[in-house]
């Protein structure tokens, strides 16, 4: 089934390109190979299909376990590559298949809300920052917009609108050598989180609004 990812993401570009204002901007910032944590915001169930198109790399995905519900679409979102997680406690079996495919360089996509938004950010959660911690792998912050008018899962065959994929630079986070406190994690997710917001517009920042950038400072 190694064969359903480039078929569904040929046809899932082309359902793009041909129903919506589809553009992708920054690709030429993904590292062609390596370990990398690609970490987006989440406005709808299109979200992992629209990056999946966006990023010319084999694409990995952690999704809520809640969708992972009988056969087929169990074994399907298995073969897409996909892994259930819990969200409602640490899951320690989705954590050791992340290191699993960051530890043989694949490229990992993480939701760091742990939900969709509505159409702003909303906080991030620490998880995303202690998974880096445990790889060391680069991350790429992606902004998407127009996904948020395409709530149901069918809309990945017929995506209106203009959608805007806006792909970062890839940074590191630092190393922290003994006991990470909470109060840290959470700040090392804020710096991603904030990452995110700079690739969005105004109105799609919701609590990252770039206080930085109103006091004048680059």
């Amino acid at each position: 089934m190694e064969t359903l990812y480039p078929v569904c993401r040929y046809f899932q570009g082309l359902a793009l390109r041909t129903f919506a204002d589809y553009e992708v901007q920054g690709k030429e910032n993904v590292p062609p190979m390596g370990p990398l944590m690609v970490v987006s915001n989440h406005m709808s169930y299109v979200d992992p299909s629209v990056l999946s198109t966006a990023i010319p790399r084999r694409l990995r995905f952690l999704a809520k376990d809640s969708i992972f519900r009988g056969f087929p679409i169990s074994h399907l979102l298995r073969a897409y590559g996909a892994h259930p997680l819990n969200r409602k406690s640490a899951d320690v079996v989705a954590i050791r298949w992340a290191r699993a495919q960051l530890n043989k360089d694949s490229a990992l996509v993480i939701f760091p809300e742990g939900t969709r938004n509505g159409g702003s950010l909303i906080v991030g959660k620490p998880g995303v920052a202690g998974l880096i911690q445990m790889t060391g792998a680069t991350i790429l912050p992606v902004g998407i917009t127009g996904t948020e008018r395409l709530g149901m899962l069918l809309r990945v065959v017929n995506p209106t609108g203009k959608i805007t994929v806006n792909i970062g630079n890839p940074f590191s986070l630092p190393t922290i050598a003994g006991r990470i406190t909470s109060d840290l994690m959470q700040s090392m997710t804020d710096i991603i989180m904030e990452r995110i917001s700079a690739l969005l517009p105004e109105n799609f920042r919701g609590v990252y609004p770039m206080k930085s950038r109103r006091k004048g400072s680059k």
